[in-house]
């Protein structure tokens, strides 16, 4: 194990448990694109219940960290999945992993 080991299954749940920030994700050493942008989809995931959640004031006063996640995303080029949009309000725009760059 080196010493930026992670428990990548743990952070795909929870990633705010793992990473202190969502360019924490993409500046590990030891993670795939795919896997960066299989965590930052869960965290982005995340934060739109979050904004829904502020939106409604049921929150208190938590950091909404969404607009760092999506920069994150953009920033690995993770496309939109416009075809397969879920159906929640917290959902936003699907996206899928490219091997484009």
């Amino acid at each position: 194990m080196t010493k930026h080991t992670i428990d990548l299954e743990k952070a795909k749940l929870d990633p705010s448990s793992v990473f202190a920030s969502p360019e924490d994700v993409v500046a590990h050493p030891d993670l795939t694109r795919e896997q960066m942008i299989e965590v930052l989809l869960r965290w982005e995931y995340d934060a739109s219940e979050l904004a829904v959640a502020e939106e409604e004031g049921m929150t208190d006063g938590e950091e909404n960290i969404l607009a760092r996640v999506l920069t994150a995303l953009n920033g690995l080029k993770a496309d939109y999945d416009v075809d397969h949009t879920p159906p929640t309000k917290q959902g936003g725009l699907a996206r899928k992993v490219s091997s484009k760059v």
